[in-house]
Order: C-alpha cells, then structure tokens, then sequence
C-alpha cells in the first residue's frame, strides 16, 4: 500500500503529488467553513454506488448554489484517474467542493473542487460483536439535506462523548430524534419493524440500501422517532458509508433490549456486505 506522501489528490483542476495539494486561505471554507463534499467508499478497487454518492453530491451543490466545475463524466474520468494512480483497493474517496476564492470573504466565487484518497479502517469484528454506547443532545443540523464541510457541534461535542464514554451522539430535538454528525440512525422494534427517522436529516447512501434490504425480510417505516420510543427499542444501529452497520447497545445511560448486538441488526449487516460483493462481482464483469 502506498504512504500517503506517495499518493495523488485532484486539486484546482489538475491532479498533483497529495502533499502538494494546497488551497489559499481566501477560499470560503477556510473563512467561513462554506462548502459541501462527499465520500465513496473503494472496495477492491471499486467505488461502490458510485453514481448515488454523485447524485448527492450534484444535489448538495446546487441546494447550496455552487457550480460543479467537472461534468459527471469528467468527474467519473477523475476518480477512475485517481483509482488508477494511488492504487489503493479498500480506501475512502472523498470530493470537497468550497465557496471558492473570495474578495470579501463572504460572497461565493467560483468554487474550487479537490478530490482526496486515503486508506479506509472499517469497524472491527469485535466492535461490531460487542456494538457501541451513545449520547443524545438537543440539536438539528443546519440545512440538513445537504452534506455541508460544516461539522462544528460534533466536533465540540468530542469531548463530552469522551467523558461519558459514548462513540457516537445522537441528535434530536423537541423529543424527536434525527441523525447523528455522520450517520444514520434505525430503531428495530418488538415486531422486528424496521424505523429510521423521516425529516431533519441528510438522506444516507447507506441508509437507503439498507431500508431497501430491510425491506426483503421485515416491515419498515420511516417517520418520527420520539426519543421515548428508541429506549423502548429492542435494537437500535447506525449507518453509513465507514460503518456499514453498527449495532447500539446503549443510549445515553439505558441499556438497548439485552444490551447486547442483536439478530435483525447483524441481519442487516451481512446482507449489506453481500450487497456490496455484488457490486464489485459485477464491476469485474
């Protein structure tokens, strides 16, 4: 596997040695943390989902109305490019679209696009065996539909997590929960239905393939989630792009059903692991 002083990124138009990727200090999303961005996970190779991640991407910069600089083909011959140079099979690529060089600091110019790939760790067997606690806290995120580079609360929360022993922090608001800073989240109740929360939240790749494998074996249902209900839950999990799925045995300071991973959950995650295995199968086709 490469060092990263060996890898390549896509900066400003050209692809260049990573460590000679550079932004001036002018950009919005240095003055004013003004951008959007997206992450596609490499497996074997192949970046899986590819044109749903795109599809965010494209949406995520026009809600917030900054202009692409590369068509969605041009953008694929970059990754492709990228793939091909660093040569990392399992690794994470991640699109950063900024606000661009700004004169005042404040107005959007025309936005700067720079493309990263790095090595990926997905969560161990044993964490996945033994699942994670969590916190809750009274927030929803600023225009969430949209995947912004603006994480400051789950960033200055990092060390309240710590303190309370937590991985990872739930938010809700007025007793309804959401999302967490970089995943989603589901409840599975006694009934084994499958819930994940319906508004205030960014629409996960993830989130939608697992809704859509769900749905295969268990009912499911997306709408509000009171927080009253997912300390009732019999299992909770999480999703995302890093995480796959990752079961949650306690929120906050109560036990979820057994305390322990549970079956629906595990369910869930091989069946995305066969999902992605698909993918890549057909790919090599």
């Amino acid at each position: 596997m490469p060092s990263n002083d060996k890898l390549f990124a896509y900066n400003l138009g050209q692809i260049v040695p990573l460590s000679e990727a550079r932004l001036h200090i002018s950009d919005l999303s240095v003055q004013r943390g003004y951008g959007v961005f997206d992450f596609v996970k490499v497996q074997q190779g192949y970046p899986l989902f590819l044109d749903d991640y795109l599809d965010r991407f494209y949406q995520s910069a026009q809600l917030m109305h900054l202009e692409v600089p590369l068509s969605r083909d041009e953008l694929k011959q970059v990754i492709a490019e990228l793939l091909d140079r660093n040569q990392l099979p399992e690794a994470g690529m991640k699109m950063i679209l900024t606000g661009g060089y700004s004169e005042d600091g404040f107005t959007p110019m025309n936005p700067n696009l720079l493309i990263t790939q790095l090595p990926l760790t997905l969560p161990s067997a044993e964490k996945v065996a033994k699942g994670i606690p969590i916190m809750t806290h009274d927030y929803v995120r600023e225009v969430p539909e949209v995947k912004t580079i603006n994480y400051s609360m789950g960033i200055r929360l990092l060390q309240e997590q710590k303190a309370v022993g937590a991985e990872e922090v739930l938010y809700a608001k007025n007793g309804i929960v959401s999302e967490f800073p970089r995943c989603n989240f589901f409840i599975v109740k006694h009934d084994d239905t499958v819930v994940t929360p319906a508004k205030n939240i960014l629409k996960g790749i993830t989130r939608k393939n697992v809704l859509t494998l769900a749905g295969r074996r268990y009912k499911t249902e997306v709408r509000d989630i009171r927080l009253e209900e997912v300390l009732q839950a019999r299992e909770c999990f999480l999703t995302s792009t890093t995480k796959r799925v990752l079961p949650i045995v306690r929120v906050d300071d109560v036990l979820i059903g057994t305390g322990k991973p549970g079956d629906v959950s595990l369910q869930l995650l091989q069946d995305l692991k066969d999902l992605e295995g698909e993918q890549v199968a057909a790919a090599r086709q």
